[in-house]
C-alpha cells in the first residue's frame, strides 16, 4: 500500500499491472502537486494535469531545434530581472502542475534545483505542440495558464519544418487568452518585451 502526502492510500492491483511501480497508482482523489517531489523513480519531466501524471515522449528534431531556438533568442531579449526557463515545473493549483516547454520568469537570484516556480513568477510561457500532447498543448494547458494569471503564451506549430507561431495575450475581463498575431518567417514583438526572431535560423539548430 501507497500513503501519500495527502493523506490519502493507494493499493497496487498486481493482477492488473505486474511489475509496475506502487506510486503509478493514484490515490482515489488523485495526485497533488507536492506529490511530484516525493514519487521514488519518477520520470525527470513528469507533469500533474487535473490530478493525472503526464510523461513526455521522446523529442522530435523540429521539437529540440525549435526550444533551442526559442531558448537562445529570448535569453537575449529578456530584461533584467527575468530568466528564460526549459521545461521547468510550475505549481498553478493543487492538482495542476504542468512544465511548459519555455517560460520567462522573474529571476532574484539562485533558487534550490528543486524548486517549483508559480503562476505569478512567469511573464511568458511558450508550448512546442507535439504529436503525443496536441490537445494538451492547444486546449488544456492553455486554459491553466490563463487561469493562473500568465499575461502571454505563444504556441508553436510545425510547418513543414518551419516553425509557426501563434501569440495570445490574457484578457482580465475573461481570464482568457486572445490571439493576437499568428507569425511565420520572422516573429517581431514590442510585448512582453521587445523580441525579434528570424524562425528561418531554425535550419541551424
Amino acid at each position: 500500500m501507497t500513503r501519500y502526502r495527502n493523506g490519502m492510500t493507494a493499493e497496487a492491483d498486481l493482477d492488473d499491472g505486474p511489475g509496475l511501480p506502487e506510486w503509478l497508482i493514484p490515490p482515489p482523489q488523485g495526485f497533488v502537486a507536492e506529490d511530484l517531489d516525493r514519487l521514488p523513480g519518477l520520470p525527470l519531466h513528469a507533469e500533474l494535469i487535473d490530478g493525472s501524471l503526464v510523461f513526455f515522449s521522446p523529442q522530435t528534431a523540429f521539437h529540440s531545434c525549435s526550444l533551442s531556438l526559442f531558448q537562445l533568442e529570448l535569453g537575449r531579449a529578456v530584461p533584467p530581472g527575468f530568466r528564460v526557463l526549459r521545461r521547468t515545473s510550475l505549481i498553478l493549483d493543487e492538482d495542476q502542475r504542468p512544465q511548459p516547454d519555455l517560460c520567462v520568469t522573474r529571476f532574484d537570484g539562485p533558487r534550490d534545483p528543486g524548486h517549483a516556480y508559480r503562476g505569478h513568477d512567469v511573464r511568458l510561457v511558450a508550448e512546442v505542440v507535439s504529436a503525443d500532447s496536441r490537445s494538451r498543448d492547444r486546449k488544456r494547458k492553455p486554459a491553466l495558464y490563463a487561469e493562473a494569471g500568465i499575461p502571454h503564451f505563444w504556441r508553436v506549430e510545425n510547418d513543414r519544418g518551419r516553425p509557426v507561431v501563434y501569440v495570445y495575450e490574457l484578457d482580465p475581463a475573461t481570464a482568457s487568452y486572445v490571439v493576437t498575431g499568428i507569425h511565420r518567417g520572422r516573429l517581431r514583438l514590442a510585448v512582453p518585451f521587445e523580441v525579434d526572431i528570424d524562425l528561418a535560423r531554425i535550419d541551424h539548430f
